[in-house]
């Protein structure tokens, strides 16, 4: 089995696929922890085994890996995030998103902050196609967020005449902002406070609809 190479637009075989995509997922983990300013390509190479040879196969330099980077860490925030947020309809259902969220990030103690928040602070002013990819990975995850909302109001939940997309904004801000606090404090208890502030904001317009 092979698939496309975007680099040199060649087939790759299955041993070069897992070749790149242990690059890929090496310089991910690097960039999340350390940065992606801090992360060299002599750092990559030796976390993920392969020769320099093998990388520069794959890609052109560091720009094109941050790019690989920003597409494989956002596959993996919107599965996550369609697997948690694709059938809930109520608000528990947005109770258990915000507890499952706040329970990870408690586990590095705020430490990292948002996967993609992180990459998009870093790059955006410096790469404009990794800019636009993360502007449209933001874009499909507040998506999902509006469409828990509209099935609230669909649902009778929420008033006909609230706006879904200025919620769906208002939460996905709360969400980063508070993933960025709890990154700078090393504690996740501004991130739970946004999120909850955010939540209970949209739960009394419920009151609206009775």
């Amino acid at each position: 089995m092979t698939t496309a190479d975007s680099h040199n637009g060649r087939r790759l075989t299955a041993r070069g696929t897992k070749t790149r995509g242990r690059i890929v997922g090496a310089a991910a983990d690097l960039m999340y922890i350390q940065g992606v300013g801090a992360t060299t390509l002599d750092d990559v190479l030796a976390a993920s085994g392969a020769s320099k040879s093998q990388l520069y196969h794959h890609f052109d330099g560091k720009e094109a890996l941050v790019r690989a980077v920003v597409d494989h860490v956002g596959q993996r925030v919107i599965e996550r995030e369609r697997d948690a947020l694709g059938h809930v309809s109520t608000f528990r259902g947005l109770r258990r998103w915000r507890d499952a969220l706040v329970q990870n990030n408690a586990l590095r103690h705020g430490a990292y902050g948002c996967a993609l928040g992180s990459l998009a602070s870093e790059v955006s002013d410096h790469d404009a196609l990794a800019r636009q990819a993360l502007a449209g990975l933001f874009s499909e995850w507040q998506g999902l967020l509006a469409g828990v909302l509209q099935r609230l109001q669909d649902g009778g939940a929420l008033p006909p005449d609230v706006s879904i997309d200025q919620l769906a904004t208002g939460l996905m801000a709360a969400l980063q902002g508070g993933y960025m606090l709890s990154q700078t404090a090393r504690n996740v208890t501004p991130m739970a406070t946004s999120i909850d502030m955010a939540l209970a904001h949209i739960e009394s317009l419920s009151e609206r609809s009775s």
